[in-house]
Order: structure tokens, then sequence, then C-alpha cells
């Protein structure tokens, strides 16, 4: 003898409703560096940034002790920039198979005021390069400045000519078509690396 259980009248209608997943606590909002670029979502580019480099040698010797130099970031913008966050790079631009990324043979570090020291920067892949401290927000004309500096080791391998550049990438988050996507500026400089 089988055994049929009849549905109470809300639990019948709770199981015809459609399911609707719950919002992400907070905790699980998604890091600004995942948000899809302002680009992508078919907004003109506006950089809100002004970005200037100074110090950054024309040419660079293999082995060569540091070349130290400052990036800064402005906010020319009319607009409160939020979620602002600041990286620093060291790396080249490679333009055909093959070709190696300078980063993977060098070494950044920044100036940390606080602890009145060079901090050095490197990424998860080895590569030189990092977040650098900056504040959470940046107001119209508020400017950010950070002391870097870098060197480029001697087993750099020089079967290709490198295009190298150094400098500072700033982020934030910036709304369009009720969807948060990330906009950058950028302030950097480019370098030859050589044999001394």
């Amino acid at each position: 003898m089988k055994l049929r259980r009849a549905l109470s009248a809300p639990a019948a209608t709770a199981a015809l409703l459609p399911v609707v997943p719950a919002a992400a606590p907070a905790s699980q909002a998604v890091p600004a560096a995942d948000l899809p670029k302002c680009s992508d979502m078919g907004k003109p580019a506006e950089n809100a940034f002004v970005g200037r480099t100074f110090g950054i040698p024309v040419s660079v010797t293999l082995g060569a002790d540091w070349s130290a130099y400052t990036a800064t970031l402005t906010n020319a913008s009319a607009k409160e920039l939020k979620s602002f966050k600041l990286t620093a790079k060291l790396g080249s631009y490679r333009y055909n198979p093959g070709e190696r990324d300078l980063g993977s043979y060098g070494d950044l570090q920044y100036w940390d005021t606080s602890q009145r020291a060079w901090k050095t920067l490197r990424q998860a892949d080895g590569k030189a390069g990092g977040t650098a401290p900056a504040p959470k927000t940046l107001k119209p004309r508020e400017s950010v400045h950070v002391q870097l500096r870098f060197k480029v080791r001697k087993d750099l391998p020089m079967d290709h000519t490198y295009d190298a550049f150094t400098g500072l990438t700033g982020t934030y988050v910036d709304r369009y078509h009720d969807t948060d996507c990330t906009a950058r500026g950028d302030a950097d400089g480019g370098f030859s690396p050589g044999e001394g």
C-alpha cells in the first residue's frame, strides 16, 4: 500500500514559485579587480587622472645600482574617486611570440614614509610589481606621490630589444548603466635596458 502525503496549500504555492537567489552578503562583494572595465561596458574612455613621472632614466645598465624616480597621479575630474587603488609596475611590452617580460628579471621598491624604509613589491608569479599604499578615495585635484626605485638584473637575456616601462596605475570604481566597473589611469615612463 502506497502512502501519499498531500501538500498543504502554502507548501504547494511555495513549491511553484521561482527560486530567487539571496543577495550576496557584503563580505562576498566582487573585488574591484574583478569588475568589468568601463570600456567593456561601452562607456567612452574618461581619464580622470593626470599622471607624471620624474627621474626615470632613458637607459639602464644590467646589474647596475637602483634607479630612483617619483610617480604622481592627480584626480583631474570633478568627482571623488572611490575604491581607489595604486599598483606599481615594472615590465616590458611583448610584440612577438617568445619575447620575455622584463618584469621577471627586475626588482621594484617603494619608499614607505611611515616606516622610512624601502619595501619590495613582488607579484605572485614572481614578477616585479604590486600594490602600493594609497588612500581609499581621491578627491578632486588631490594627488598621490610615490617614490619608487628599480633595477634590472644581469641575467636578463639580451636576445631581443626590450620596450621597457615602470610606473604607477591608479584604479577606481565608476558607476555606469547601474553597473560598477573599473576605470584607470597611468603615470609611467619607458627606458631601454642594456649591457654596460
